[in-house]
């Protein structure tokens, strides 16, 4: 390409990732709680929440029949019974930060699976691996501090945030592709897997999920220490190599020390829903 071919692309390219930004619009997607989570959040145009909504619903459905032909959906009755009774009280708590997910179109299911794992989609799929079951034996206290984790990720649309980042910077990839002509784009549904269970969340999300989750934990009278015990259980399984779930999960030095400081803090909430 020539000099000036090349200045005019970059250009192009500069007034594409410009336009991206501009395009970004600052968010609340949730109340800050009892924990103060008011982080301004900013969402690309280019995604919409009904969009990824919509999206996680088919790739959830596809999940779910995958597991059915496999034998592998909810085939413990009492272990679904078990995991849906934790879910029903921490999706009762869920309107504290956001009201409208009161409506969402909640699903819990329980996959039979090795890895320790679990994962809330956008909108409210949730799925639960025996493989934490089984390997972790987590208290009712301690599911709900995963799940809580979890379905806090899905009310604060941290997936959103982090497609709609990627999105931004593919549409500047998508002009140098259209020019040089390399492929370098990627649709959403790509994106969302490669968000819900291959990249790592951030730290800011991780935090933002732990304050979150214990909270609903502890107003659905879970004690909220469980939380610690939890993720103590989880580091303890890095001796065989990390869990599925601590890979798109990263730990610190510093984190259950956190997890402490949260858990105290939200003590008068337990108390307060349990009479203790």
């Amino acid at each position: 390409m020539s000099k000036t071919g090349l200045l005019r692309l970059r250009r192009l390219c500069a007034g594409i990732a410009l336009a991206g930004l501009a395009g970004r619009t600052a968010v609340q997607t949730t109340g800050s709680g009892a924990v103060g989570v008011d982080r301004q959040q900013y969402m690309s145009g280019l995604v919409s929440e009904q969009e990824l909504e919509s999206e996680a619903g088919t790739q959830y459905d596809q999940v779910l029949a995958q597991a059915r032909a496999q034998g592998a959906l909810d085939q413990n009755a009492a272990q679904v019974k078990r995991v849906q009774a934790v879910a029903r009280r921490l999706i009762a708590q869920v309107g504290v930060f956001r009201p409208d997910a009161r409506n969402w179109d909640w699903e819990v299911h329980v996959l039979s699976s090795k890895e320790v794992n679990a994962w809330c989609m956008p909108g409210g799929k949730i799925a639960v691996y025996t493989g934490l079951i089984d390997s972790i034996k987590p208290s009712d206290a301690e599911l709900a501090a995963v799940m809580g984790h979890e379905i806090s990720h899905a009310l604060r649309e941290h997936v959103r945030e982090q497609v709609s980042q990627q999105m931004v910077t593919n549409v500047g990839l998508s002009i140098l592709a259209a020019v040089t002509g390399s492929n370098a784009t990627a649709d959403l549904g790509n994106k969302l897997t490669e968000v819900m269970f291959t990249l790592p969340n951030s730290r800011t999300h991780e935090t933002e999920a732990d304050r979150m989750g214990v909270e609903l934990a502890a107003r659905a009278g879970y004690d909220p220490h469980a939380a610690v015990t939890l993720w103590q259980k989880m580091a303890a399984q890095d001796a065989g190599g990390p869990p599925e779930f601590l890979s798109t999960h990263p730990s610190s030095s510093t984190r259950i020390q956190d997890l402490q400081a949260i858990a105290t803090q939200m003590q008068p909430l337990y108390r307060q829903a349990t009479g203790k």
